[in-house]
């Protein structure tokens, strides 16, 4: 059976995504799922960053697709996570150099030989976007929970529907749960009942995520901070398990509400 094309993209930079992208794909390894990730961001790349592989790049997407080295050459394997490989991006700014049907073509190549091709988009609605969502099975979209965050994660939903791709499924990032009581922070509920999309997952603010993409390290492979559990969880639900939308807070007690609302839709 072909493996699965996920896109994970944000309206706006700098709300985890490629956090996210990174850390989905090695809880995804870590299951003995054979993954590879796709940095889409030319000009931009960091996903090689965070997953720690920066000082093994020799050739990237563009010369894939432009035919200076086969597919097998681009992609480095992580000799953690031994299912795991990453397509780093190209560093030149000619964002023109990848169409919407190579990214299609590079995707039906890789499919019969991974379970999963996650894609790590551009934030925005330039090209990178459309080729980004090109070949996707399931896109997802990355916020956190502020209002210009959101706003920018509604217009790029509005643009999967249009490109007829989706429903998009949602992960609500950096959530602070004190901000939240207190008023000063949209709760999940609001940014659901705005964006009105499914729930993916739900991810804690935990300073564990800034040291561990520091040092290029997925947060999941710890396996002992919040976020990496959240994104263990996420990932989960990418492989079709049911699992419950736990409190964000350790304590329980916030969220609990929100968990049981999250359920009766199938999370």
């Amino acid at each position: 059976m072909p493996g699965k094309v996920v896109t994970v993209t944000s309206g706006k930079g700098g709300v985890g995504k490629t956090t996210a992208t990174a850390n989905i794909a090695a809880a995804m390894a870590l299951k003995n799922q054979k993954v590879v990730c796709i940095d889409a961001d030319i000009g931009l790349r960091n996903l090689d960053v965070v997953l720690g592989l920066e000082n093994r790049i020799v050739y990237d997407l563009v010369d894939v697709i432009e035919g200076r080295c086969r597919l097998r050459q681009a992609m480095i394997r992580d000799k953690r996570l031994p299912e795991l490989y990453l397509i780093p991006a190209a560093q030149t700014r000619d964002k023109s150099a990848v169409s919407p049907s190579d990214m299609v073509r590079l995707c039906n190549e890789l499919k019969p030989e991974f379970d999963w091709v996650l894609i790590d988009s551009p934030a925005g609605i330039e090209r990178g976007f459309r080729n980004a969502i090109a070949a996707a099975d399931i896109i997802v979209v990355v916020t956190n929970p502020e209002v210009s965050a959101v706003r920018d994660a509604d217009r790029i939903i509005g643009l999967i529907e249009a490109e007829e791709k989706g429903p998009a499924q949602l992960i609500i990032n950096r959530i602070k749960p004190d901000m939240v009581k207190k008023g000063d922070m949209l709760s999940p509920d609001d940014v659901l009942e705005l964006l009105a999309v499914e729930l993916l997952g739900l991810i804690p603010e935990d300073e564990t995520v800034i040291t561990s993409t520091n040092r290029g390290v997925p947060v999941v492979i710890d396996g002992k901070s919040r976020a990496g559990r959240a994104f263990r969880n996420i990932s989960q639900r990418l492989l079709g398990e049911r699992v419950p939308f736990a409190s964000i807070e350790e304590s329980g007690g916030l969220f609990n509400q929100i968990g049981r609302i999250f359920r009766k839709g199938g999370g």
